[in-house]
């Protein structure tokens, strides 16, 4: 049987798998047009520059992708974070996670947030916003104001603003109209800072970093442009110089840093294991849909290979000759050698040979034999055929099928005198 379709299919099959993963492996992992900054993301608008950063350094960090449900809770020492990362999230924080964050900060955790950190900017009685009005300029050049050191610094796009008394009330009003029970006001009301410093400022004295530290220990800093913690500015200013020591755990409370991927949108429902991640790339991906119907074309040809439909296919049975076919070949070829007698002559010997089970006799004489053998033989069909072949031996006639006749007439002696083997033969 041949197997080269089978094997040709499986070969197409491996290549086109094999395509698919250099194709894979090719493709840009991070689009260009995801603006998040998330540490999983290595373009210039992703955060993963700084996540190795802290690696490199020795930073014990962690992508944390869960909600924030639990936070305040984490107070084992190898579980338990001690600076939270919220890089301008893509999602806002719930009500729930907010008070977390509160409880967070209130029980001596660090909290830095930029943009507008998913709501924990606005919990903590501050805002964005642009840094210039003029519309022909959007940046703003900034400056270190405790520190006589030279770096270089980017511009800073938007700054931070106290929100007054009116506005949080004003907030609060907008969300009873609205029906959303603004539950936000009452759950950051516990956050009031003793102390508050700025770490960078505009040229207007605006702050762009500004650093507020609570009872217990606890601080938030706050990062009015979300551009600063991305891979463009880390790889090209000197903002990590500045921004290290925000992402240090204090000698008294040590622990992890955890970077908020859950709000950005890397929940563990994503892809989180190699299965998961094929089976994503499978659908979403025009080579892993052709993989997917090579898969399904290989099934089904496998499924229609594997049952036989209809009858069994008849064959011609092949089996090996009898030793009397063989006898009457050797009768026939030697009856076309125009030499009768030494083939009538030839059966009757290998006859009695076979009947004598292997006895040599030089005596090639075999008819007293023969004549022996008609006298043993019981059956009329077997004296029958012994005398026929006596008389063939006896009277030489010119009949062209005398060796076929002779070779008959062996047959049918054998037939009637071979030795009969039964189950308990040995």
């Amino acid at each position: 049987m041949s197997y080269r379709l089978e094997v040709g299919l499986t070969l197409l099959l491996a290549s086109a798998i094999g395509v698919a993963i250099w194709a894979a492996n090719r493709a840009p992992r991070t689009p260009q047009f995801d603006l998040r900054p998330s540490t999983y993301l290595s373009g210039p608008d992703g955060s993963k520059g700084l996540y190795e950063v802290l690696r490199s350094l020795g930073r014990v960090t962690e992508r944390r992708r869960t909600p924030l449900f639990t936070l305040a809770e984490e107070r084992a020492p190898p579980h338990r974070p001690a600076i939270l990362v919220l890089l301008n999230p893509a999602i806002g924080l719930q009500d729930a996670e907010l008070q977390q964050v509160v409880r967070f900060v209130r029980g001596g955790g660090a909290v830095l947030a930029t943009g507008w950190g998913g709501g924990v900017t606005r919990c903590a009685g501050w805002r964005t916003q642009h840094a210039l009005p003029s519309p022909r300029e959007d940046s703003i050049a900034v400056r270190l104001p405790k520190s006589g050191e030279r770096l270089w610094l980017p511009r800073a796009e938007r700054v931070l603003t106290r929100i007054i008394a009116e506005d949080t009330a004003a907030t609060a009003l907008q969300g009873l109209v609205k029906g959303e029970a603004g539950s936000e006001t009452g759950i950051c009301g516990a956050l009031v800072p003793f102390q508050q410093d700025t770490v960078i400022a505009a040229v207007n004295h605006r702050p762009v970093i500004l650093r507020l530290s609570y009872r217990g220990g606890g601080t938030i800093t706050l990062v009015a442009d979300p551009g600063w913690f991305t891979n463009r500015v880390w790889r090209s200013t000197d903002v990590p110089i500045v921004a290290l020591p925000l992402l240090t755990p204090r000698p008294e409370r040590p622990g992890r840093v955890a970077w908020d991927e859950y709000h950005q949108g890397f929940s563990d429902k994503s892809a989180t294991s190699l299965a998961a991640h094929t089976w994503s790339w499978l659908r979403s991906s025009p080579t892993g849909w052709a993989v997917l119907q090579l898969v399904a074309v290989g099934l089904i040809w496998l499924a229609l290979a594997a049952v036989r439909f209809g009858p069994a296919r008849s064959v011609i049975e092949r089996r090996r000759r009898s030793p009397l076919e063989h006898l009457e070949a050797l009768g026939a070829g030697l009856e076309s050698a125009d030499d009768a007698d030494t083939a009538v002559r030839r059966l009757a010997l290998g006859l009695r040979r076979r009947l004598g089970r292997g006895v040599q006799s030089n005596d090639e004489n075999v008819v007293p034999w023969l004549e022996s053998l008609e006298l043993a033989t019981r059956g009329p069909k077997g004296r029958a055929a012994v005398r026929r072949l006596r008389n063939f031996l006896t009277v030489r006639d010119r009949d062209p099928a005398r060796v076929l006749h002779a070779a008959q007439a062996v047959e049918d002696v054998w037939e009637e005198l071979r030795p009969r083997t039964t189950r308990n033969a040995s």
